[in-house]
Protein backbone atom coordinates (compact mmCIF):
# COMPACT_ATOMS: atom_id res chain seq x y z
CA UNK A 1 0.00 0.00 0.00
CA UNK A 2 2.62 2.30 1.07
CA UNK A 3 4.42 1.64 -2.29
CA UNK A 4 1.33 2.30 -4.56
CA UNK A 5 0.39 5.62 -2.64
CA UNK A 6 4.56 7.07 -3.09
CA UNK A 7 4.24 6.31 -6.89
CA UNK A 8 1.20 8.42 -6.87
CA UNK A 9 3.08 11.57 -4.94
CA UNK A 10 4.99 13.88 -7.19
CA UNK A 11 8.84 13.58 -6.61
CA UNK A 12 10.62 16.11 -5.66
CA UNK A 13 12.31 17.31 -8.91
CA UNK A 14 14.90 20.27 -7.67
CA UNK A 15 17.68 17.10 -6.62
CA UNK A 16 18.03 17.52 -10.75
CA UNK A 17 18.77 20.92 -11.10
CA UNK A 18 21.17 20.44 -7.64
CA UNK A 19 23.11 18.47 -9.34
CA UNK A 20 23.57 20.47 -12.32
CA UNK A 21 24.11 23.21 -10.73
CA UNK A 22 26.82 21.60 -9.07
CA UNK A 23 28.54 19.53 -12.44
CA UNK A 24 28.69 23.84 -13.01
CA UNK A 25 30.99 24.37 -10.37
CA UNK A 26 32.78 21.45 -11.54
CA UNK A 27 33.29 22.64 -15.25
CA UNK A 28 34.31 26.20 -13.60
CA UNK A 29 36.86 24.81 -11.34
CA UNK A 30 38.28 22.46 -13.73
CA UNK A 31 38.36 25.38 -16.44
CA UNK A 32 40.63 27.58 -13.49
CA UNK A 33 42.68 24.30 -12.83
CA UNK A 34 43.99 24.13 -16.47
CA UNK A 35 44.44 27.65 -16.67
CA UNK A 36 46.44 27.62 -13.56
CA UNK A 37 48.71 25.43 -14.69
CA UNK A 38 49.87 27.28 -17.77
CA UNK A 39 51.79 29.21 -15.38
CA UNK A 40 53.13 32.75 -14.71
CA UNK A 41 51.52 35.68 -13.41
CA UNK A 42 48.07 34.36 -13.39
CA UNK A 43 48.26 31.75 -11.42
CA UNK A 44 47.50 32.90 -7.49
CA UNK A 45 44.61 34.70 -9.86
CA UNK A 46 43.38 31.43 -10.96
CA UNK A 47 43.85 30.13 -6.98
CA UNK A 48 41.41 32.48 -6.14
CA UNK A 49 38.70 31.01 -8.92
CA UNK A 50 38.86 27.53 -8.10
CA UNK A 51 38.20 28.14 -4.31
CA UNK A 52 35.11 30.80 -5.09
CA UNK A 53 33.99 27.76 -7.63
CA UNK A 54 34.91 25.17 -4.24
CA UNK A 55 32.89 27.47 -2.15
CA UNK A 56 30.29 27.86 -3.99
CA UNK A 57 29.86 23.64 -4.76
CA UNK A 58 30.06 23.77 -0.78
CA UNK A 59 26.59 25.51 -0.79
CA UNK A 60 24.81 23.74 -3.69
CA UNK A 61 26.01 20.36 -1.63
CA UNK A 62 24.49 21.58 1.94
CA UNK A 63 21.53 22.51 0.01
CA UNK A 64 21.33 19.37 -1.10
CA UNK A 65 21.26 16.97 1.88
CA UNK A 66 19.00 19.39 3.77
CA UNK A 67 16.65 18.60 0.96
CA UNK A 68 17.02 14.84 1.69
CA UNK A 69 15.79 15.03 4.96
CA UNK A 70 12.98 17.41 4.30
CA UNK A 71 11.86 15.72 1.09
CA UNK A 72 9.18 13.25 1.32
CA UNK A 73 10.00 11.40 -2.42
CA UNK A 74 12.73 11.90 -3.93
CA UNK A 75 13.36 10.92 -7.59
CA UNK A 76 15.84 7.62 -6.11
CA UNK A 77 17.36 6.52 -3.05
CA UNK A 78 18.21 8.94 -0.49
CA UNK A 79 21.91 7.27 -0.10
CA UNK A 80 22.34 7.47 -3.49
CA UNK A 81 21.46 11.01 -3.61
CA UNK A 82 23.84 11.50 -1.21
CA UNK A 83 26.31 9.60 -2.46
CA UNK A 84 26.58 11.51 -6.06
CA UNK A 85 26.43 14.85 -4.24
CA UNK A 86 29.61 14.25 -2.16
CA UNK A 87 31.23 12.48 -4.95
CA UNK A 88 31.00 15.92 -6.75
CA UNK A 89 31.72 17.80 -3.43
CA UNK A 90 35.03 15.75 -2.80
CA UNK A 91 36.11 16.25 -6.48
CA UNK A 92 35.99 20.26 -6.52
CA UNK A 93 37.73 19.74 -3.14
CA UNK A 94 40.19 18.28 -4.76
CA UNK A 95 40.73 20.59 -7.37
CA UNK A 96 40.86 23.19 -4.13
CA UNK A 97 43.61 20.57 -2.36
CA UNK A 98 45.59 20.67 -5.92
CA UNK A 99 45.70 24.95 -6.08
CA UNK A 100 46.87 24.92 -2.02
CA UNK A 101 49.95 22.87 -2.62
CA UNK A 102 50.84 24.85 -6.00
CA UNK A 103 50.74 27.64 -3.00
CA UNK A 104 52.46 26.12 -0.24
CA UNK A 105 55.09 25.13 -2.38
CA UNK A 106 54.86 28.48 -4.29
CA UNK A 107 54.90 26.70 -7.37
CA UNK A 108 54.11 29.28 -10.83
CA UNK A 109 55.74 26.64 -13.48
CA UNK A 110 54.37 23.48 -14.81
CA UNK A 111 55.51 20.44 -16.81
CA UNK A 112 53.79 19.39 -20.29
CA UNK A 113 52.10 16.01 -18.42
CA UNK A 114 50.22 18.51 -15.17
CA UNK A 115 49.08 20.31 -18.02
CA UNK A 116 48.07 17.38 -20.14
CA UNK A 117 46.47 15.81 -17.18
CA UNK A 118 44.25 19.47 -16.87
CA UNK A 119 42.87 18.83 -19.74
CA UNK A 120 41.84 15.37 -18.69
CA UNK A 121 40.21 16.40 -16.08
CA UNK A 122 38.37 19.83 -18.06
CA UNK A 123 37.26 16.90 -20.25
CA UNK A 124 35.82 15.09 -17.32
CA UNK A 125 34.16 17.41 -15.89
CA UNK A 126 32.22 18.87 -19.13
CA UNK A 127 31.41 15.38 -19.21
CA UNK A 128 29.60 15.36 -15.89
CA UNK A 129 27.76 18.65 -16.78
CA UNK A 130 26.62 16.76 -20.07
CA UNK A 131 25.41 13.48 -18.13
CA UNK A 132 23.38 15.07 -15.09
CA UNK A 133 20.83 16.22 -17.24
CA UNK A 134 20.41 12.84 -18.29
CA UNK A 135 19.63 11.50 -15.03
CA UNK A 136 15.82 13.20 -15.30
CA UNK A 137 14.94 10.41 -17.66
CA UNK A 138 16.99 7.70 -16.95
CA UNK A 139 14.88 5.34 -18.70
CA UNK A 140 15.26 6.83 -21.90
CA UNK A 141 18.89 7.86 -21.37
CA UNK A 142 20.40 4.63 -19.68
CA UNK A 143 22.36 3.64 -23.01
CA UNK A 144 24.33 7.61 -22.84
CA UNK A 145 24.57 7.22 -19.08
CA UNK A 146 26.41 4.26 -19.31
CA UNK A 147 28.46 5.68 -22.39
CA UNK A 148 29.51 8.76 -19.90
CA UNK A 149 30.22 5.63 -17.46
CA UNK A 150 33.20 4.27 -19.81
CA UNK A 151 33.92 7.41 -21.07
CA UNK A 152 34.97 8.44 -17.68
CA UNK A 153 36.90 5.04 -17.31
CA UNK A 154 38.74 5.32 -20.46
CA UNK A 155 40.34 8.64 -19.99
CA UNK A 156 40.89 7.70 -16.25
CA UNK A 157 43.20 4.92 -17.54
CA UNK A 158 44.44 7.15 -19.96
CA UNK A 159 45.36 10.01 -17.03
CA UNK A 160 47.11 7.20 -14.69
CA UNK A 161 49.61 6.72 -17.83
CA UNK A 162 50.39 10.11 -18.13
CA UNK A 163 50.84 10.16 -14.30
CA UNK A 164 53.54 7.75 -14.21
CA UNK A 165 55.03 9.25 -17.52
CA UNK A 166 55.42 12.48 -15.61
CA UNK A 167 56.65 11.41 -12.52
CA UNK A 168 59.57 9.23 -14.64
CA UNK A 169 60.32 12.52 -16.29
CA UNK A 170 60.56 14.58 -12.87
CA UNK A 171 62.87 11.53 -11.28
CA UNK A 172 65.27 11.96 -14.53
CA UNK A 173 64.95 16.08 -14.55
CA UNK A 174 65.89 15.83 -10.77
CA UNK A 175 67.46 13.19 -9.20
CA UNK A 176 70.72 14.18 -9.01
CA UNK A 177 70.43 18.24 -9.19
CA UNK A 178 67.21 19.20 -7.34
CA UNK A 179 65.48 16.18 -5.38
CA UNK A 180 63.01 19.65 -3.63
CA UNK A 181 62.08 19.78 -6.98
CA UNK A 182 60.73 16.03 -7.52
CA UNK A 183 59.21 16.20 -4.11
CA UNK A 184 57.32 19.37 -5.18
CA UNK A 185 56.33 18.23 -8.43
CA UNK A 186 54.97 14.57 -6.94
CA UNK A 187 53.02 16.57 -4.73
CA UNK A 188 51.05 18.41 -7.51
CA UNK A 189 50.62 15.18 -9.24
CA UNK A 190 49.27 13.37 -6.45
CA UNK A 191 46.32 15.90 -6.11
CA UNK A 192 45.73 16.02 -9.66
CA UNK A 193 45.28 12.49 -9.94
CA UNK A 194 43.19 12.39 -7.01
CA UNK A 195 40.90 14.87 -9.03
CA UNK A 196 40.68 12.54 -12.23
CA UNK A 197 39.60 9.86 -9.39
CA UNK A 198 37.15 11.84 -8.01
CA UNK A 199 35.68 11.85 -11.43
CA UNK A 200 35.80 8.34 -12.03
CA UNK A 201 34.11 8.09 -8.26
CA UNK A 202 31.16 9.90 -9.78
CA UNK A 203 30.81 7.86 -13.00
CA UNK A 204 30.80 5.09 -10.40
CA UNK A 205 28.03 6.43 -8.82
CA UNK A 206 25.71 7.09 -11.50
CA UNK A 207 26.29 3.84 -13.31
CA UNK A 208 25.24 2.60 -9.77
CA UNK A 209 21.59 4.81 -9.64
CA UNK A 210 21.00 3.73 -13.54
CA UNK A 211 21.30 -0.32 -12.25
CA UNK A 212 19.42 -0.07 -9.58
CA UNK A 213 16.95 2.10 -11.64
CA UNK A 214 16.52 0.59 -15.15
Amino acid sequence: MLSWFQALMPKEERFFDLFERHAETLVAGATALRRMLDGGDGVAGFRQEIRRQENAADEITRETLLAVRRTFITPFDRSDIRDLITAMDDTIDQMHQTSKATQLFETRDFDASMRRIGDIIVQSAELTREAMPLLRAMSANHVKLNAFSEEITRIEDEADAIHDEGLKELFRAHRTSDPMAYVVGSEIYGHLEKVVDGFEDIANRVTGIVIEHV
